[in-house]
């Protein structure tokens, strides 16, 4: 089956992410939702940072019955159940059946194979010839060659788990009832996969987590379901999104960068975290950032704000706060982070596939850029077609030439 992708209905072309204009860092504003409702706006480094971490916002209030709505359509991440909407010890056990999985420890273990794996694909790009599309060859690919491997669905239908990702982080992309049945389809999935694992267990990360689970008290059934399509969805589409996105930066404004990170790993790793924290991952065109409800009355950069306020955590211009990272004109790739981006978030929901999308994007900018020093956009970045009308945006297509 073809995987088809939201594509902009403007006629204006849409600039690549790390272009865009970001707001200037300041207390807390009132603004609003798409759909009205009321926000508070965190925007500087320290404000975003308590958001993500203070326990008097959370997640699951945004879903109780006198919770104002927030959700733009049907989506994976507005399921109750899923682990990023529980809260508390019930989300702490939830996260332990997986977290082990996900240690920096555990995830180097891996870096051989991933390694691999990226020069097969880089093997595949060489054999087409150039021009090629880099997105369907090596960075979409990526990410659910490595996802699949470590759930052990070689056999799955690939473009499927792309489709399903697709739709799980929709906003407007597709249609609500399309939505609703494609998250059908991957609930099935899920469940189908639980069932087999069961029955035949084996070395792989949805066997490990039914074991952790089942000596972990209150783990539901729902949950379980949900977690594994998050798995699915969240391996696939952090690294996706970032490598595409980085690729655009490097090849139209940064060959000196890109010659130094083909030269060296640790240049390479260094480059990675830069482009993590200074390229966002979306626009703000569907929601303004991250949603917390308050619980309490609290008080966030001098701004007070009440109980059962919404609060949104602009990680994309925290990322870009002059008092933590100092400005420039030019994107500084090998500059060290002295204080961590909050592209992954932080607090008890920070991302648990950080450390190996960061791994999947340094060895996919190391060895391509090693093994295609040449490398350079096939078309002009005006003509670049745009994943949009999802949580995330990237490119559809990229063609390359070498």
């Amino acid at each position: 089956m073809t995987v088809e992708h939201g594509e902009a209905e403007s006629a204006e072309p849409l600039i690549p992410l790390h272009c865009l204009r970001h707001a200037e860092p300041g207390p807390p504003r009132l603004t609003a939702l798409p759909n009205g409702t009321p926000v508070w706006l965190a925007t500087r480094h320290a404000d975003v940072r308590q958001v993500l971490t203070d326990p008097r916002l959370d997640r699951a209030s945004l879903y109780t019955p006198d919770a104002p709505p927030t959700s733009t359509g049907p989506n994976l991440l507005d399921d109750p159940e899923g682990l990023l909407n529980i809260d508390g010890p019930e989300h702490q056990r939830l996260r332990r059946t997986v977290q082990r999985a996900f240690t920096p420890r555990a995830i180097e273990r891996w870096r051989p194979w991933v390694e691999s794996v990226v020069e097969e694909l880089i093997d595949g790009l060489e054999a087409s010839g150039s021009p090629v599309d880099v997105i369907a060859g090596l960075t979409g690919s990526l990410p659910i060659a490595v996802i699949s491997r470590l759930m052990d669905l070689d056999g799955v239908d690939h473009e499927r788990l792309s489709y399903w990702s697709d739709h799980a982080l929709s906003t407007s992309a597709y249609p609500a009832e399309r939505v609703r049945q494609a998250m059908r389809e991957f609930y099935a999935f899920s469940e189908q996969l639980i069932a087999q694992r069961r029955k035949n267990p084996g070395d792989d990360l949805v066997s490990s987590l039914l074991q952790a689970a089942d000596v972990t008290e209150g783990v539901t059934e729902g949950q379980l379901v949900v977690l594994v399509c998050g798995l699915v969805v969240a391996g696939h589409e952090t690294t996706m999104t970032s490598f595409g996105n980085a690729l655009v930066q490097l090849l139209t404004e940064s060959p000196a960068a890109w010659a130094r990170i083909g030269a060296d790993q640790e240049n390479a790793t260094a480059a990675a975290e830069q482009l993590l924290r200074a390229v966002p991952l979306g626009d703000t065109a569907e929601i303004p950032g991250l949603l917390r409800r308050a619980v309490a009355d609290l008080e966030i950069g001098g701004v007070a704000i009440s109980a059962g306020s919404v609060v949104a955590a602009d990680v994309r211009t925290a990322n870009h706060d002059p008092e933590v990272y100092p400005p420039s004109e030019t994107l500084d790739h090998f500059a060290p982070l002295g204080t961590p981006s909050l592209t992954f978030g932080a607090g008890p929901h920070h991302c648990l596939g950080a450390w190996l999308a960061r791994m999947e994007l340094e060895l996919g900018l190391h060895q391509l850029a090693r093994r295609l020093p040449g490398l350079r956009l096939a078309e002009p970045v005006e003509g670049i077609a745009w994943r949009t009308g999802l949580l995330t945006r990237s490119p559809a297509s990229l063609r390359v030439a070498w």
